[in-house]
């Protein structure tokens, strides 16, 4: 296995930057205030989360105990602080794509396996416009029920919440500064396996040391009488984790079985697998504790007390410097346009009329042009348009150019245009019609491999 030093860095430089684009703070702010008015539909709806489920009919097929089940989990779901934790690909951080995630399970009845999940979901790649998540009832007997055109709508075993409530349930939030702590990291059990030995010795970005007790858990929670788990290190590569028994106490970690008896073992989750990329960053300075969400400073920073600064998107000020013919002059906006403050009208239209007749602008006018079509800031709003955050990167541009402006032709314009088309399509999938969607075009080709297959992305 090839060192990770390098490959540590960038995966905390690519959480640095979702923890800067992919929940912006005015939605954490909105979420909140809603959430702790008690209107948890609303708090949901500041986070970009849409509600597919009714309680009133849920109550009716499953009777009132389980209505108030899942209303009072629904009541301490933090839904910006779900997004803040939801399975991302790289190599920008989106949300994984067509995924169905479980957030609690109820069971039926004492005596039944089967269990309704509250799932949460998000649409398949070519309708991701937005970025949103969904919430949903999940019933093993109608499994496609209330899923629409989604792709995979039973939960997956290897992205699962509901042993993990710390990282969405206000109520456990306590939790995340314990379950992303040291234990006793398990000793290899194969000797004869010199490249696993020399694999766990340098896993970087894996909690390791939680493995054991995470499996524990696992193990109680399914209900499995094998006290082994498969771990999934990457694409190709699994190892399985053996807590032992009374007789011959582990845990071990050994080569993963042929992949028959792979797929019948319980597998570790995600959430398990990996580290908390949030207590990296604060270790790495990456990040402080006034940049991560305000439920996961309480906890991983308990003495930590919010400054109270903002964090809207920065704006550049009226008034900006531009090197012209010798002389420094400003450009800024006047009246919701971006214009050169230092040249006199006439003396702008002639020169606009030179540079139609193919002469040399002025540099104010160059530096103007260059703000419309592809400002020095434009890789942040690209970044927030891509994390579904139109708001902010709204806000970036009318910082940059003014409320008022005419975009011209450029990567700008083209940028938003795109984000436009890609939030019709995410309003076809919900609306059921997928048939009208917009195929592979010139404007969602950027990344359109990583989107629509994860597995190609470079992990984070």
């Amino acid at each position: 296995m090839h060192p990770l030093t390098a490959n540590e860095d960038f995966r905390l430089l690519f959480w640095a930057r979702v923890r800067e684009f992919a929940v912006p703070p005015s939605m954490i702010e909105s979420a909140t205030d809603r959430r702790t008015a008690g209107d948890w539909a609303g708090a949901c709806a500041a986070a970009h989360v849409d509600v597919d489920l009714d309680l009133r009919a849920a109550g009716r097929a499953n009777g009132p105990r389980f209505a108030a089940q899942v209303r009072a989990d629904l009541r301490h779901l933090a839904p910006d602080l779900l997004r803040w934790h939801f399975p991302r690909v790289g190599p920008d951080g989106l949300l994984r794509p067509g995924l169905t995630v479980s957030l609690a399970r109820y069971p039926a009845d004492a005596d039944s396996g089967d269990a309704t999940h509250l799932v949460a979901r998000t649409p398949p790649a070519w309708a991701a416009g937005g970025q949103r998540i969904s919430l949903a009832l999940w019933e093993p007997s109608v499994p496609r029920a209330g899923a629409g055109l989604h792709p995979h709508p039973r939960p997956d075993r290897r992205f699962r919440l509901d042993l993990h409530r710390h990282l969405w349930d206000v109520r456990r939030v306590g939790e995340l500064r314990e379950r992303s702590g040291s234990g006793q990291p398990p000793t290899v059990g194969d000797p004869a396996v010199e490249d696993i030995r020399a694999e766990v010795a340098q896993l970087s970005g894996f909690a390791v040391d939680r493995w054991a007790a995470e499996a524990a858990l696992l193990l109680r929670a399914d209900g499995c009488g094998d006290g082994a788990v498969t771990v999934r290190l990457g694409t190709r590569r699994r190892v399985v984790l053996d807590l032992g028994t009374p007789d011959a106490p582990g845990p071990t970690i050994t080569a993963a079985p042929p992949r028959g008896r792979n797929r019948v073992l319980p597998v570790l989750p995600e959430a398990a697998t990996r580290s908390l990329p949030d207590l990296e960053l604060l270790r790495a300075g990456l990040i402080d504790a006034d940049g991560l969400h305000p439920l996961v400073a309480s906890a991983l920073v308990p003495d930590h007390r919010p400054v109270g600064r903002s964090r809207s998107p920065d704006s550049p000020g009226n008034a900006r410097l531009v090197e012209c013919r010798g002389d420094a002059h400003r450009i800024g906006v006047v009246d919701g346009v971006l214009v050169p403050l230092d040249h006199t009208p006439d003396e702008i239209r002639r020169e606009e009329l030179l540079v139609a007749l193919g002469g040399t602008a002025l540099p104010c006018l160059e530096m103007i042009d260059r703000a419309h079509r592809r400002p020095e800031s434009f890789v942040d709003v690209r970044a927030r348009l891509d994390h579904g955050d139109s708001a902010g990167a709204l806000a970036v541009v009318e910082g940059l150019l003014g409320p008022d402006v005419v975009l011209r032709n450029g990567l700008l314009r083209d940028e938003l245009e795109t984000a436009i088309r890609r939030r019709v399509a995410q309003g076809l999938f919900r609306a059921g019609l997928a048939g009208f969607a917009p195929g592979p075009t010139a404007w969602d080709t950027r990344r359109r491999d990583v989107r629509t297959h994860p597995r190609h992305a470079i992990r984070p």
